[in-house]
C-alpha cells in the first residue's frame, strides 16, 4: 500500500469536476461523472475510478465523446423508453436514463429503458444501486468493446458485458451483484501490467489462443489487433463453465445492443477515430407490485442471515454477501480515498492540460 497515495474525497472530487468543466462538461454532468468514477474508487473497483479518467478526457478532447451529453427519447410507453445518447458521455447518459426509469417504475411498477449512441459508462452497479433509494430492485447492463474470446474461438469478438442487479434489504447490506461476464474486466489486466504482476493463466489468452500470464502483452496484442483476449466467465472450453459465461455476455449484448438497435460485437469500438457507440440496458421493479416491501425486506434479511450462519469451509470464517465487501470498503474510504501513485501522476498531467493543478 505504499505505492498509493490518500487524498481527500472532497479534493478529488472538485479537481475532477473542475478538469471535465473546463473539457467543456457542464458543471451538473461533471459532478455525475466524478461521482461515478470516485465511488468505483471508494467502493474498491480501481479498474473503473480514476483510473479511467485520461480515458474520458482523450474522447473528449478528440471530440469521439461529446462534452454536452442529449438525452433523446426515440420512442416510449409507459413502461419503456428508447434512448440515443449522441455520443455523449456513458456515465451521464446512464444516471438521467435510470432516473427516467425509476420514475416510470414507481408509477408503473415495472421499467426498463435500452440505450444506444452511448460511451463507457463506469461501474454498472452505481446505476442499479440507484433504485435501492427508494425500494426498487435495480437492473443495469452494458456492452464493452470486444475483447473477450467466445468459447473456443481464438480472437476477441464480445465484450465483457457486465451485469449489475441491485435488491433492497431490511436491517442487512443490500445485495449488489456487479460483476463482468469476463473472468475479469480490462481494467484489471491494465492494473497488472501497470504494476508488473503476473496474471493467472485463467484470465486470457495470447495471439494464438493460448493462456497467456504476461498482462503488457495481451494489452499489445489488443492494440495492434493481433488476436487473443480476454476468456469469458468460466475459462477456457466448457469443462469450467465458460459457455455459460460466453452465453451471459451474448444475453447482455442482446438486451444492450440488439434490442436499442444499436451495435454489438465487433461493432463496439469499431475504430479508434469513430466513436464508441456503446449501449446499456436499465430497468426497475417496484416490489409491492408483487408482495409488500417490509415482508420482502424481511425475507431477504432471513436468507442473508441462512447463507452468513451457514458453516464454513476450512480455512475460512466468513460467507459474504454480494456487495458487502464494497460497502465495507465505501465506509472506510468514505472522506478519504488511496489512489495508486502513477494514477495521481497521470491526473496531475491531464490537469495541467487544461492549466488546473492538482491539490495533491
Amino acid at each position: 500500500m505504499d505505492e498509493y497515495i490518500k487524498i481527500k474525497v472532497m479534493t478529488l472530487r472538485e479537481f475532477t469536476v473542475n478538469v471535465f468543466n473546463r473539457f467543456g462538461v457542464p458543471v451538473e454532468d461533471a459532478q455525475v461523472a466524478a461521482d461515478v468514477l470516485i465511488t468505483a474508487d471508494q467502493r474498491g473497483i480501481e479498474s473503473h475510478g480514476v483510473q479511467r479518467f485520461k480515458r474520458y478526457t482523450d474522447g473528449l478532447k478528440t471530440g469521439l465523446m461529446k462534452p454536452v451529453t442529449e438525452i433523446k427519447i426515440l420512442k416510449e410507453t409507459p413502461n419503456t423508453l428508447l434512448v440515443s445518447a449522441g455520443d455523449g458521455m456513458g456515465m451521464v447518459a446512464g444516471y438521467r436514463t435510470m432516473k427516467l426509469v425509476i420514475d416510470k417504475a414507481l408509477r408503473h411498477n415495472v421499467a426498463f429503458a435500452a440505450v444506444r449512441d452511448s460511451n463507457h459508462y463506469g461501474i454498472a452497479g452505481y446505476y442499479s444501486m440507484m433504485a435501492l433509494d427508494y425500494g426498487l430492485i435495480g437492473i443495469s447492463l452494458t456492452n464493452t468493446a470486444p475483447l473477450v474470446v467466445p468459447t473456443f474461438g481464438k480472437d476477441a469478438v464480445v465484450g465483457t458485458n457486465p451485469i449489475s442487479i441491485a435488491v433492497p434489504a431490511g436491517k442487512g447490506r443490500p445485495f449488489v451483484l456487479d460483476m463482468a461476464t469476463s473472468t475479469v474486466t480490462r481494467g484489471e489486466v491494465e492494473v497488472h501490467a501497470r504494476e508488473g504482476k503476473r496474471m493467472p493463466l485463467t484470465w486470457a489468452t495470447d495471439e494464438l489462443g493460448n493462456a497467456a500470464d504476461d498482462a503488457s502483452r495481451v494489452l499489445a496484442n489488443w492494440l495492434a489487433k493481433k488476436g487473443g483476449g480476454l476468456l469469458p466467465l468460466g475459462g477456457e472450453g466448457e469443462d469450467g463453465g465458460g459457455h455459460k459465461g460466453y452465453g451471459l455476455a451474448l444475453a447482455v449484448d442482446i438486451f444492450s445492443g440488439v434490442l436499442s438497435g444499436g451495435v454489438f460485437g465487433l461493432n463496439t469500438y469499431p475504430k479508434k477515430d469513430v466513436p464508441a457507440k456503446v449501449c446499456h440496458f436499465f430497468g426497475a421493479i417496484k416490489i409491492d407490485a408483487f408482495i409488500e416491501l417490509d415482508l420482502f425486506k424481511k425475507m431477504m434479511d432471513e436468507y442473508i442471515v441462512m447463507l452468513k450462519n451457514s458453516p464454513k469451509a476450512a480455512g475460512h470464517d466468513r460467507i459474504f454477501i454480494h456487495g458487502e465487501k464494497e460497502f465495507e470498503l465505501h465506509e472506510q474510504q468514505k472522506d478519504e480515498v488511496g489512489i495508486y501513485y502513477k494514477v495521481v501522476e497521470e491526473l496531475r498531467q491531464v490537469g495541467q492540460e487544461v492549466g488546473i493543478a492538482a491539490p495533491f
